[in-house]
């Protein structure tokens, strides 16, 4: 694994992670959901390296960006989409496979909307697209917006303690608890890794700390309750646009419901909608076998050029060499 930063017009960094080779050029990016970080996923991203190059990037507000992160100012998710765009435009012009998780799925459905060349598929984990009634009504009468930030994600978000005496004392505040008490190992660890950091400045043995949340609870709560956005329409411009997308949808807790499940499917039949058992919205942190193979998949078939017969080695077996028929 390596760290990546970029330095955005708007000013400060954008920070990820990546896997492979560094030679060649990104095959795939990853978007990771409201309040997470890239490294929270690196675990199951990390085995699609022995085959690609591949980015996780922490979003504005997120993670080790140092992007202005400004809760009032934040309408919709628009920021994180341009913010996406600027970086495929400078580091992957070439377009990749962008995938992402909650926000993250939703945040590439609308890079791929803007600017379609950039993406050549789309692996989306329950990603967040309510129906059109909410977005219809963000747009035509604001203070809707105001009940949204009212929403269960956007309060708890608000009351999240955002001081730690240590590592380990946020670790064990997480540990089996709420959310996080169906995640796999080590998501949880990963994710403090960089959601967490010291902010006293005592020495490095001193037990007098100070542990702070990286995405201040103020702007997670913000960005719940940023709905402005219009993902329908950027899936018109995917199915206009024949873009392969796959949606993991999980069979608890989705906030895709089955109304909107029902009319994705309906305006966009070749749309792929798997729904993976005994998972919840953190699908990623209880399955994410599932997860890293339909990114294999869609890095076989959309950058590497196999045919669907070819692919199958290489499905499950990421150490799997490539090999073509004939």
């Amino acid at each position: 694994m390596r760290r990546i930063k970029r330095e955005l017009k708007s000013g400060g960094e954008i920070a990820g992670i990546e896997f492979g080779d560094p030679i060649k050029p990104y095959a795939a990016v990853w978007l990771h959901a409201t309040g997470f970080n890239a490294m929270t996923y690196q675990s199951l991203l990390a085995p699609l390296g022995l085959r690609a190059r591949v980015a996780a990037l922490d979003m504005r507000g997120h993670g080790r960006s140092t992007l202005p992160a400004k809760p009032r100012s934040l309408a919709s998710w628009n920021r994180f989409r341009d913010d996406v765009i600027e970086w495929l435009d400078k580091e992957a012009p070439q377009g990749v496979v962008l995938g992402g998780h909650s926000m993250g799925g939703c945040v590439a459905l609308l890079v791929a909307g803007k600017r379609p060349d950039l993406v050549k598929g789309l692996v989306l984990v329950d990603p967040v697209i309510l129906s059109r009634k909410v977005y219809f009504w963000n747009h035509v009468f604001p203070p809707v917006s105001m009940l949204i930030a009212r929403n269960s994600m956007a309060k708890q978000a608000r009351k999240r303690k955002p001081v730690f005496k240590s590592f380990r004392d946020a670790l064990d505040s997480y540990s089996g608890r709420g959310a996080f008490s169906s995640w796999r190992e080590p998501f949880l660890a990963d994710y403090l890794l960089d959601g967490l950091d010291r902010v006293d400045q005592q020495s490095a043995d001193n037990p007098e700390q100070t542990w702070r949340l990286l995405c201040e609870p103020k702007f997670e709560a913000a960005t719940f309750a940023a709905q402005r956005n219009r993902p329908w329409r950027a899936m018109r411009k995917v199915k206009k646009k024949r873009i392969p997308i796959a949606i993991l949808r999980p069979n608890s807790h989705s906030v895709i419901s089955g109304k909107v499940r029902a009319k994705l499917i309906q305006m966009h039949p070749n749309l792929m909608m798997k729904q993976i058992r005994g998972t919840s919205h953190f699908l990623p942190m209880e399955a994410p076998y599932e997860v890293r193979d339909q990114f294999s998949a869609f890095i076989a078939r959309l950058v590497e050029g196999f045919t669907v017969e070819e692919d199958g080695p290489v499905v499950r077996s990421l150490y799997a060499r490539r090999r073509r028929v004939g």
